[in-house]
Order: structure tokens, then sequence, then C-alpha cells
């Protein structure tokens, strides 16, 4: 998909979408843009030097199950999709000051992302094995240090950001989407070049031959299964 003007970067939390779509598009010369600016759901429930937890963000992990936080941000970023579609088809046809889009963020649905009939739009996933995905929770939130508290708020957040990558794996793989292992020890600069040789291999929003595919993507493990590009 040669000339493409918005670039489509989905993953789950901390798997790196933001670091990786940056470089992206300063190699592209596009703006860079995330899903979490159009409307923001509760974020992470870690305090840093910055910034303290919030009360309704603390509540919001801990008094719900893991089966409710799933269904809470899906269900937001199903509220936020027309938006982003809408941001979308702006840059895709051109019709905004800003030039091309580099937009990563968890809102990128793939079953809603595929459905989409904009030109010149493509889009990757990515995803990182569970391992992976619990270290850098564990680091960015200071684990170690935290209290039984703060540890209990982390261990849900950590579950729900599992537990929507298993759905979204389940998705990417059941309509044959584009799909990238950040967790591979690659550099970002690599897994950059991965994600622009995707782009370029795509046929379609999310699509490229399975070739390609094959080529990319090494296995990615969850609980109870496996899942890597087709």
């Amino acid at each position: 998909m040669n000339g493409a003007r918005v670039v489509l970067i989905g993953g789950t939390s901390n798997v790196g979408k933001s670091t990786v779509a940056q470089v992206v598009a300063q190699r592209l010369g596009f703006e860079y843009l995330s899903t979490d600016g159009l409307a923001r759901h509760p974020g992470r429930p870690w305090r840093t030097p910055e910034w303290e937890v919030p009360t309704h963000v603390a509540e919001h992990y801990g008094s719900l199950t893991v089966d409710e936080l799933i269904s809470s941000v899906l269900d937001h970023y199903q509220r936020l999709w027309p938006r982003v579609e809408e941001l979308i088809a702006e840059r895709a046809a051109g019709r905004s000051a800003g030039g091309g889009l580099v937009l990563e963020g968890s809102g990128l649905w793939p079953v809603q992302v595929a459905s989409l009939s904009v030109p010149r739009t493509a889009a990757v996933w990515l995803a990182a094995d569970e391992a992976v995905i619990r270290v850098r929770i564990h680091q960015a939130g200071r684990y170690a240090e935290a209290t039984d508290e703060e540890r209990h708020l982390m261990d849900k957040f950590l579950a729900r950001t599992l537990r929507y990558q298993t759905l979204m794996l389940d998705a990417v793989d059941s309509m044959g989407l584009d799909l990238i292992d950040a967790g591979g020890g690659r550099s970002v600069e690599e897994l950059a070049r991965a994600v622009l040789t995707t782009v370029d291999a795509q046929y379609a929003t999310g699509r490229s031959s399975a070739r390609w595919r094959a080529a990319r993507s090494a296995p990615i493990r969850t609980r109870g299964r496996t899942s890597g590009g087709r």
C-alpha cells in the first residue's frame, strides 16, 4: 500500500505502540497522535513522581472485576470509534492541513479497523509475550516498592491488559490481519522498519499476503494459546 497517508498501530497497553509510532511518524514526516488524546479512559493506576492516582481511577480498578474492566474499556472504544473513523477519513483524503498521520492506541480495535473503506490507510497490530508486558508494567509502577494496595491495582490493570490482548489476537487471527511481535528483543528502530515494510506490502487496510505476515511475526504466547502471523 505505497502512498498511505494514514498508518494505524494498535495493540494492548505497554506493548510499545507509542514509542514505535513516533519513530514511524518521524521517518514518514507524518504527525503522531494517540487515541488516548481523543478521549481518555481510566489509565494507569500507579503513581509516579509527577502524577498521583486520582481517586476515581483507584476506585475503578479496585472495585471492578476483570470482566467488568474489559467490558468498560471496550465500551469506551466503541463510543470513541466514530471520532477515530472521522479523523482517519479526513487525513486519508487530505482534507486537513496536518498532512499524513500515524495514529496509535488500544482504541484501534481490529474488527472496526478492518471494516474501514477508507483508501490510503494501513494498519498493523503489535503484541508481546505476557512475561514481557508484566515486566514492563511492574517496572513502570515500581511494583517491588509498592504497597499491597498499589500492587492490587497494578495486578488488576495487568489482568485487564492481558485479557485485552487475548481478545485482540483472536480478532486479528480470525480476520487475517497483520501482526508484529514487539517483544522479541528487537530495537525500536527494527520494529519501526517492520511496520513500514508491512505497510508497503498491504493490499487492503490491515492485510498483506500470508508470505509477508509469516516472515515478520514470531509466535506470541498468551495463556493457553500461541498466536503469531499467518
